[in-house]
Formats: C-alpha cells, structure tokens, sequence
C-alpha cells in the first residue's frame, strides 16, 4: 500500500512538473501563470496555459483550453478516466466546466484564497447536488505553484 501510495505522489509531481512549464510559458507572455495538463492512461492527451490576454478572451483559462483539447483529442465530451493537473485551484467556471466534463480527479498546486472553487471558497467538484463529482487531490508542489505567482505578481506592481 505504502509503495503504492508513493508511486502515484511520484506520478502527479510528475505531471505536474508538466504544468509547471506550461503555467511558466504563460508567465514569459504576460499571462497570469497556471498551465493544466490531461492525462488518461499514463500518457498526456492535453496541455494548456492561460490565454486570456493573448485571446482577449476572460474564458481562455489554462483548464478550459486543456478541456477542449482533450475532448478534441478523445472525440468525445467526457473526459471519464482522465485526470486533470493544474498548477492553481480551479475557479468557479472552471470547476463547473470540469463537473460537466465528468473527469474523474483533479490534482492541484496551490490553494486560491480568491476563486477557489475545489476546497476554498465553493467545494463545486464535491457538491452532492450535482450528477458528477471529482476526487480532489491539493497541494501537489503547492511551493513551486505558489512562487511562480507570487514572483509574476511582485513583476507586475513594480511595471
């Protein structure tokens, strides 16, 4: 069970050293720095790091672009046994559009004391109302997720 466990923690630092790089790719566009991955069967079917600014679009968030990405890939709009990495907690909109997706987990960096809409504010994922919901693993490289922003954030009140 133990050698189990520390596997699969091997498996989402894995992943999301991943999105890391795509929330960092958006940090060097002026783009608040989240990147999300997908992943189903142990192989990467979508990557994406917010667009908002580049699109002019206030949906261009890291995980919906990933979720389109990934129904494109599977031809199809549920996402059932996949996994969705992403560097923040998802927000509102994104954790609905998760929910509708019927992805099975997500895995998170860092907390968002703002829009966090999977254990901070809002547990949306969880929510028994609903017909799906999401095993939430939080705080995978929660240090590494939480310095990228801070780092973008000191960048932008000092311009």
């Amino acid at each position: 069970m133990m050698k189990e466990q520390f596997g699969m923690e091997n498996e989402h630092r894995r992943f999301m050293a991943t999105a890391l790089k795509e929330a960092m790719t958006a940090s060097r566009r002026d783009e608040v720095p989240v990147g999300a991955v997908i992943v189903k069967g142990g192989a990467i079917i979508a990557r994406a790091h917010n667009q908002i600014e580049m699109l002019q679009d206030p949906t261009a968030h890291a995980e919906i672009l990933a979720i389109g990405a990934a129904a494109n890939h599977l031809g199809s709009r549920r996402l059932e046994g996949c996994t969705i990495y992403v560097t923040l907690e998802p927000c509102p909109m994104c954790a609905g559009a998760l929910v509708l997706s019927r992805i099975d987990r997500i895995v998170f960096g860092s907390f968002d004391p703002k829009m966090g809409a999977c254990s901070t504010l809002y547990n949306i994922v969880q929510d028994d109302r609903l017909n799906h919901r999401i095993e939430v693993i939080a705080g995978v490289m929660d240090a590494e997720s939480s310095s990228l922003l801070k780092e973008f954030f000191a960048r932008k009140r000092e311009q």
